[in-house]
C-alpha cells in the first residue's frame, strides 16, 4: 500500500547527497535511491564484505523495501527503496568521548578498507556517518559506498580530518578537549583553525606534519584547480588503488596511536566521594530499580548526571535501552571503556553538560537536531542533579522541572533526588553564592512544582534524612 506524503517525513541531516535520502515513516528508516545509487546498491549487496561487516554489526542492518512507500519528491519516483534498522538514541561526535571517537574511527577505516580490497570505496568521510548501539559504533551512510576509480584519492579523506582526526589530535596532543571545537562547526575543525597550535617541535608530533601541515598546503596550492584536473595530475602521478589502500592503512596506524589518559578528575570516583552512607546507597537503589520497573518497560531511559554509571546500569536490567549523559569527558570516556570491555550494547554514555546541552545545528539549525528534540524518554532519572542546576548553575527550580518534563514522553516517568539545603553538599554549594540568593530552595517549594507539572507516586526519604526522591508521572 502506497503512504500517504503526509505521513512521511525527511530526515533533516539528509539532504547533501542528491543520490539518495533518508526517510521516517512512522518508526520506519527508510532511504530512496536514484538510479545510479541503486545501481550501485545492486553492486553492494553481491559483494562478499558488505554481507559480512552487516552480519558482524558493524553496518546497520538494510533491506529492500517497496518503492510506494516513499513517494517522489520532484515527481521523479526513486529508483529503489531501503530499509534501515532504527538506531535506539542518535547522537552527534560532540557528544562522543575521547575513545568513543577512536572507536568510531577505526571502524570506519576498517570497513573503507574491506570496500577497497573488492573494489568500491566511501565517498565521506564524516563522522556523522557513524552511531551507537550502546558501546558497539556502527557505520549508518549505505548510500556513502560507490565503485572505486583508479588513480582518484579518497574523497572522504577531508572530511574525516576535520571531524575525526584533527579532533583526535587536539586532544591527544594537546590535551584539549575536541568537544566544544566539533560543536561550533557542523563541518568539523579546518585545517587552518588548527595549524597554529602545532607549530614548532609541535609539528613532530605523530600524524601533524602530513595530515595537518603538508595537507594544508596542499589544499591552498590546488584551490583554484578543479576536482577532475586535482584527479588527473594523480592519475599522472601514477597514484593506483594499491597506493590507496596504504594511505588508508597508514592513517589507520595513526589512529589507534592516538590515546590521551585524562587526570583524574573530582568526578572520576563519585561513588567514594559522594557523602551517601551505605544504608542511603541500598535505600536509593532499592527505590530506583523499583521506580524504572513500574509499569510498562521503558523504550528509552535517560540517566542526567550518570557518574561513573551505577544507576544506568540497574535502570539497563529494566529497560530495552538507557542514554547515560555526563558532564566529565573524562568520566563518560572511563565509563565507556568499561561497557565497552563488557560488550555492554544497551547504555549508552554520552557528554553533555545538562546546564548547556547540544542545540540544534547546521543548515537553518535542524541539520543536527538539539538534546532536547531527541529525548523524549519514558523513564528520566535526576538523581544528585537538581542542587547543581539550581544552586550551581542559578536556573530557578520552576524552569529545573519544566526542563525535566520536556526530556519525558507523554505519560513518561521522572525519577528526581532533592538535595535538602541542610545537606552537607548543598551547604557548600550555598556557601559559595550570597546569602539569601535562593529562598525558595526548599522541600516544599519543590514538591508543589513538581505536583503541578506531574502526579507523584512513590516518595523515599534516605535514612540520612537530607535528600528525598520522588517517582512522578509527569502530565498525569
Amino acid at each position: 500500500m502506497a503512504i500517504s506524503p503526509t505521513e512521511v517525513r525527511p530526515e533533516p541531516a539528509s539532504f547533501r547527497d542528491p543520490a539518495n535520502r533518508v526517510f521516517h515513516v512512522g518508526d520506519e528508516v527508510l532511504r530512496g535511491l536514484d538510479p545510479q545509487a541503486a545501481e550501485h546498491w545492486r553492486a553492494l549487496t553481491g559483494s562478499t564484505f558488505f554481507p559480512a561487516l552487516v552480519a558482524a554489526r558493524k553496518v546497520c542492518a538494510t533491506e529492500d523495501a517497496p518503492p510506494t512507500l516513499v513517494p517522489a519528491a520532484t515527481g521523479t519516483p526513486w529508483a529503489a527503496v531501503l530499509r534501515h534498522e532504527r538506531i535506539p538514541f542518535v547522537s552527534h561526535p560532540y557528544e562522543w568521548s575521547f575513545s568513543m571517537l577512536r572507536d568510531a574511527a577505526l571502524l570506519h577505516l576498517e570497513i573503507l578498507t574491506a570496500a577497497l580490497g573488492e573494489g568500491f570505496t566511501t565517498k565521506d568521510g564524516s563522522a556523522y556517518n557513524l552511531q551507537w548501539r550502546g558501546a558497539q559504533p556502527v557505520f549508518i551512510d549505505i548510500g556513502s559506498f560507490e565503485p572505486v576509480r583508479d588513480g582518484e584519492p579518497w574523497a572522504g579523506y577531508r572530511q574525516f580530518c576535520q571531524t575525526v582526526l584533527y579532533p583526535l589530535m587536539l586532544t591527544a596532543h594537546l590535551g584539549v578537549d575536541f568537544q566544544p571545537w566539533l560543536r561550533a562547526r557542523v563541518d568539523g575543525i579546518e585545517a587552518d583553525e588548527l595549524r597554529p597550535l602545532f607549530n614548532g617541535a609541535r609539528r613532530l608530533r605523530p600524524g601533524v606534519l602530513t595530515h595537518l601541515h603538508l595537507h594544508g598546503a596542499m589544499q591552498q596550492r590546488n584551490a583554484a584547480a578543479s576536482t577532475t584536473e586535482v584527479r588527473d595530475q594523480l592519475r599522472a602521478a601514477g597514484f593506483s588503488r594499491d597506493l590507496l589502500l596504504a594511505t588508508v592503512r597508514g592513517i589507520e596506524k595513526l589512529v589507534r596511536k592516538l590515546d590521551r589518559r585524562p587526570p583524574e578528575s573530582h568526578w572520576s570516583d563519585y561513588q567514594r566521594t559522594c557523602g551517601y552512607s551505605a544504608r542511603d546507597r541500598v535505600a536509593k537503589e532499592q527505590f530506583v530499580a523499583t521506580a524504572v520497573a513500574a509499569g510498562t518497560r521503558p523504550r528509552l531511559v535517560l540517566d542526567l548526571g550518570a557518574n561513573d554509571g551505577r544507576y544506568s546500569r540497574l535502570a539497563a536490567g529494566h529497560a530495552d535501552y538507557v542514554v547515560a549523559v555526563e558532564q566529565d569527558p573524562t568520566v563518560v570516556d572511563e565509563l565507556y571503556r568499561q561497557l565497552r570491555s563488557e560488550g555492554q550494547r544497551r547504555i549508552l554514555p554520552l557528554v553533555l553538560d545538562l546546564a548547556d546541552p547540544s542545540p540544534g545545528g547546521g543548515w537553518r539549525g535542524v541539520e543536527r537536531a538539539g538534546f532536547a528534540e531527541r529525548a523524549s524518554a519514558d523513564v528520566v532519572l535526576a538523581l544528585a542533579v537538581v542542587h547543581h542546576l539550581a544552586i550551581g548553575r542559578n536556573v530557578p527550580l520552576p524552569e529545573v522541572i519544566d526542563w525535566l518534563a520536556g526530556l519525558t514522553a507523554p505519560g513518561g516517568a521522572v525519577v528526581v533526588e532533592f538535595v535538602h539545603p541542610d545537606d552537607p553538599m548543598a551547604t557548600r554549594l550555598l556557601a559559595n553564592k550570597p546569602a539569601g540568593l535562593f529562598p525558595e530552595y526548599r522541600r516544599d517549594t519543590f514538591e508543589t512544582l513538581l505536583a503541578a507539572r506531574g502526579r507523584i507516586t512513590d516518595r523515599l526519604e534516605l535514612p540520612s534524612g537530607t535528600r528525598t526522591l520522588y517517582r512522578t508521572v509527569m502530565g498525569g
